[in-house]
């Protein structure tokens, strides 16, 4: 399975407009501290297809630096606008996708896309379904105060979590499952000293990673409070916008 990082930002990206910040500074510079808001594109192993866990508002720009106009599947994890809204760019491109979330998730989402046409899946939390060869389960974290869910992936006997928006209060059921991933991408919005009660902070991400067993991390959905991305990547596991991993 190979895992491709489309974007690692908040919901704000790096550059902030305006803003004056080392992180956002390196990121016009051309630097990994820039950031497009949050999508995951995943690769089975036998080539047999690609699935987006999320939609970036980026997307349009995201599938034309990987050369991608098909995709197998849609899989979002929740209803905020830098999770879904960049679907709209499939319009004309790519029609009748296979979409998959929870209900409530899915309701939400279709009725601010309802100019597009997408195959409609309804998923249960904790309940597998297939797309592409790969394995995906949803379960559910914390993400005040919308219904959010973060993924397992499996191809083979590898295993990939993402865990979408949550801060650490994840209930026990979704830990287990989370438990022992080959990759963990978790949402670790700020460094330390920083406290948004709907996000994990880099401590906080780091110590669920230790708490579930994961063989690495990657923190993402970062924003620009960071230090530029090479002095941040000295302390914390940062991943960067088109970071390829293969498991």
């Amino acid at each position: 399975m190979k895992i491709t990082l489309l974007g690692t930002g908040d919901a704000i990206g790096t550059p902030k407009i305006g803003c004056k910040c080392p992180a956002c500074l390196d990121a016009l510079r051309g630097g990994r501290s820039r950031r497009t808001r949050f999508s995951v594109l995943l690769e089975s192993d036998d080539d047999e297809g690609r699935v987006l866990v999320d939609t970036s508002p980026d997307l349009r720009w995201q599938l034309l630096k990987k050369d991608i106009s098909h995709v197998d599947g849609v899989v979002w994890t929740h209803a905020h606008y830098d999770h879904y809204a960049g679907f709209g760019d499939f319009h004309r491109v790519q029609s009748h996708v296979d979409v998959y979330a929870l209900k409530n998730t899915m309701d939400y989402i279709l009725n601010y896309l309802y100019f597009l046409n997408p195959v409609r899946h309804d998923v249960c939390a904790y309940e597998s379904f297939e797309i592409a060869g790969m394995q995906f389960t949803m379960f559910l974290v914390n993400h005040p105060t919308t219904e959010t869910s973060g993924v397992v992936v499996t191809n083979g006997r590898k295993k990939l979590v993402i865990t979408s928006d949550t801060n650490l209060d994840i209930p026990e059921k979704s830990l287990e499952l989370m438990k022992d991933a080959d990759l963990l991408l978790a949402d670790a919005i700020m460094p330390p000293g920083y406290n948004i009660p709907k996000h994990m902070n880099a401590e906080e991400a780091v110590a669920l990673a230790n708490r579930v067993g994961a063989k690495d991390l990657r923190l993402t959905h970062l924003a620009h409070l960071y230090p530029p991305h090479e002095i941040a990547l000295k302390k914390w596991p940062l991943g960067h916008d088109m970071m390829e991993i293969v498991l």
